[in-house]
């Protein structure tokens, strides 16, 4: 299987792709410009800034959207109003990565050190009522995560770990039992973002390999999808029945014509479908 080129390039780093029902439209972060965009039919609709970083983007179950920023969250309404949580810390040397919405309706995100030191980053959980907290400590590149339809595990990746990891979802803000659900160790590039089928299998991007793994509910690993840059960075299912595999792109650390495609979003069928997009409730 091989993607296709979808948009132009649009990102520096292209991160957090989901599919926004109520526009009909894919909309993804540029992360360190600290812009959400909203890309239709491959073309550039709106490009929204929201702070130094724009790390992932969720819609709320309101209207609006919640955005993990640099250091917190910007809670946005349907009117464009916004709300700032944050910071939640002071170490300028760390920020908002990754993350998705969990059943219960809270935001989860992880955090990293820039420079990528072990051990500095979090993963964080914002409930509905907007208070915050970790969840998760000790990580590195808290990464790509997905909770499985039936809301009782949470798929999750530390990056460095070359491995995607199963949590079990005891209560609102408690996951507990990490294990490893798939080795990728022989995979090249390390994991990044995430998406899960409606099959309950898993997507992911390999930075650095130019592909994304298809994983099975088994944690058997099946073919690689070729996208044609090295540094997928993150997908989604979208289009009006699930059926497109959009992958965004990076340009990070790449000199300007190494890779023309780079920062661009690309596109796949893969013969399944994806999941409805869970929502933020506060």
């Amino acid at each position: 299987m091989r993607a296709e080129q979808w948009t132009e390039p649009l990102t520096h780093h292209g991160e957090g792709p989901v599919w926004d029902a109520d526009l009909d439209a894919l909309r993804c972060v540029d992360m360190l410009a600290g812009d959400l965009l909203t890309v239709r039919d491959g073309r550039l609709v709106e490009r929204e800034h929201v702070g130094e970083v724009a790390a992932v983007w969720r819609p709320r179950a309101g209207g609006g959207h919640v955005v993990a920023v640099e250091r917190g969250f910007v809670l946005i309404d349907g009117a464009g109003h916004r709300e700032i949580i944050g910071p939640l810390w002071s170490d300028r040397g760390i920020r908002m990565n990754e993350g998705t919405c969990a059943p219960d309706g809270s935001f989860y995100c992880g955090s990293m050190d820039v420079d990528a030191a072990p051990g500095r980053g979090s993963l964080w959980r914002l409930a509905p009522d907007g208070s915050t907290g970790t969840v998760l400590d000790d990580l590195t590149i808290s990464n790509g995560m997905a909770f499985t339809v039936d809301g009782r595990h949470a798929y999750f990746i530390d990056s460095p770990t070359r491995r995607v990891d199963v949590l079990t979802f005891a209560e609102p803000g408690v996951l507990i039992d990490r294990r490893p659900f798939a080795d990728l160790a022989a995979v090249p590039g390390q994991p990044d973002g995430l998406a899960l089928d409606a099959d309950g299998g898993l997507w992911v991007a390999m930075w650095g390999g130019g592909t994304v793994q298809r994983i099975f509910s088994d944690g058997s690993l099946g073919d690689a999808l070729e996208v044609g840059v090295s540094q997928p960075s993150a997908v989604c299912f979208g289009g009006p029945d699930l059926e497109h595999l959009f992958i965004t792109t990076s340009q990070l650390g790449l000199a300007p014509t190494q890779e023309p495609g780079a920062g661009a979003v690309f596109i796949a069928r893969t013969g399944t479908r994806g999941v409805a997009t869970l929502r933020f409730s506060g």
